[in-house]
């Protein structure tokens, strides 16, 4: 039986500001040929549309990983599932939801990244942790790439 407060499922969110204005940060994440010059180093595959599947290829973790968008509501929400080992839904996918706020007159950007839902378990723990790095990860090389045109990731994890 579940009691009031029991924790139910391991979620996370991680942020970051984006010295870009909304639409711009946003198309860095949904263009395939953006996303892939400092985050899929092994290439992104597919527009991040709502009701599509692309997918997503990391050569620092070989293997394209299937991608399904649940909406994608430009310039500022995208809602994606994909594999996730621990997790609740049946299905054994997370839900990742990106969001874009523009700051200080759309000169900037908060970016949200919020992914759930893992059990509450020693396993769970370990995947939500292992993704909450990767989505930090990814939010830091977005900036580096978006203001800077550096890529963080290359040589990073290899």
């Amino acid at each position: 039986m579940t009691e009031p407060g029991d924790l139910t499922e391991l979620s996370f969110t991680v942020t970051g500001r984006i010295a870009r204005p909304v639409a711009e940060t946003y198309e860095a994440v949904a263009d395939p040929g953006r996303i892939s010059q400092y985050f899929t180093t092994g290439g992104a595959r597919g527009r991040l549309e709502t009701g599509a599947e692309v997918t997503w290829d990391f050569a620092d973790f070989p293997g394209a990983f299937p991608v399904e968008v649940v909406e994608a509501i430009a310039p500022q929400r995208i809602v994606l599932r994909w594999d996730g080992e621990s997790a609740v839904d049946e299905s054994g996918m997370t839900t990742v939801t990106f969001t874009f706020s523009p700051l200080d007159g759309d000169t900037r950007t908060l970016v949200s990244i919020t992914e759930s839902s893992w059990h509450p378990t020693q396993d769970g723990a370990r995947n939500a942790f292992g993704n909450c790095m990767g989505w930090t990860g990814m939010l830091a090389a977005m900036k580096a790439w978006v203001e800077h045109g550096i890529n963080l990731r290359d040589g990073f994890y290899t």
